[in-house]
């Protein structure tokens, strides 16, 4: 038996009623449509983001903003300070324009064209708030249900060349009705039955049709193309501190971790490495070095500390080292602040 579109659609949804994930951003198969604030806020921060990472995050942010207006009211440097452990900053940034957006027009938009026009909501999750949120027939396509479909049609073409036919296949078999439901089953499918390694085909209850399957080695699909070796970068983190305080930046607007706080650096990039020059003079001693992996370079950071000394030139403000936790740094730098700490 090979994959039709009635038939796959039938099948999922009987499973995911017995199956489903239960998910704080969720309701269950058959309930009211959820809030579309927490469907937008969760598939955001579920972006090249684990399940488990995000819980946390979503606890917090809808206890402190349970509405979407609430979000659209605060300051910008709170929502980023909330998010610093989950990365991706710019995601930050445009989920306080996009609160501020829907709050001006009254609401969020219910279609997946009018919600792509609204700031970092991108061909994916405007698909998937059209249709988890307000039952509209979309194409749901994130890295679990990729897996599904490449398997479910053993499409052999290497990513990211297959994306086109793995979508094109994934509108084959999406439904009209419940469509939000059958998006939902398809990411538990991929997040717990057709998972990258080891698929456990025999719970699985599109098995008998699965081409991927029916080859012997699903595992193979999708197929990807060979990685390429990421660049390596270096640079240096410089920790000031005096009388139980330590010397944060903001760093700009835009580029990485922008409007982020931190500890002042070298001004290390994606493309260059940081030219070595500390803020200010004095003895400078070295505590260490944190590494860390952005998606397109890999950075090894030499933390430098320097103790009683005066602050240096430019913006930036004294944090209390006891209190530090609270100022939202980015976990590159929270990295560096702990080696700094254990020297």
């Amino acid at each position: 038996m090979t994959a039709s579109g009635e038939n796959v659609a039938s099948l999922l949804l009987a499973w995911y009623d017995a199956h489903a994930r239960d998910l704080p951003w969720r309701v269950r198969p058959g309930d009211p449509a959820p809030d579309p604030y927490r469907v937008w806020l969760s598939e955001v921060m579920l972006q090249q983001t684990t399940v488990a990472a995000v819980k946390p995050y979503f606890a917090a942010f809808t206890n402190r903003w349970p509405t979407v207006g609430a979000l659209a009211a605060a300051p910008e440097e709170e929502v980023m300070a909330a998010w610093a452990g989950l990365g991706y900053y710019s995601r930050a940034r445009n989920l306080v324009k996009c609160a501020r957006a829907v709050g001006e027009r009254g609401g969020f938009p219910d279609s997946e064209t009018e919600l792509r026009k609204l700031p970092g909501l991108g061909d994916y999750t405007a698909a998937a708030v059209a249709a988890i949120a307000f039952g509209r027939r979309a194409v749901v396509v994130d890295a679990n249900v990729e897996r599904v479909v490449a398997r479910l049609f053993a499409i052999a073409e290497p990513l990211p060349g297959a994306r086109k036919a793995i979508r094109a296949a994934a509108d084959a078999i999406t439904p009209r009705q419940r469509a939000g439901d059958f998006a939902q089953a398809m990411m538990d499918l991929g997040a717990t039955i057709c998972t990258a390694r080891d698929p456990r085909c025999l719970l699985c209850p599109l098995s008998a049709g699965c081409e991927a399957r029916r080859s012997g080695d699903p595992a193979c699909f999708p197929v990807k193309a060979p990685k390429k070796a990421k660049p390596q970068r270096v640079g240096t983190v410089w920790w000031i501190a005096r009388e139980g305080r330590v010397w944060l930046v903001r760093r700009p607007g835009s580029g990485m971790l922008g409007g982020m706080r931190a500890l002042p650096d070298d001004g290390w990039s994606a493309r260059n490495d940081g030219c070595g020059e500390p803020p200010l003079a004095g003895e400078w001693r070295e505590a260490g070095a944190v590494r860390h992996g952005f998606t397109h370079f890999d950075l090894d950071l030499r933390v430098m500390v320097l103790a009683d000394r005066a602050a240096p030139s430019g913006e930036g403000e004294w944090w209390p080292i006891e209190e530090l936790e609270s100022a939202g740094l980015p976990t590159l730098f929270a990295k560096a602040a702990r080696r700094a700490l254990a020297d």
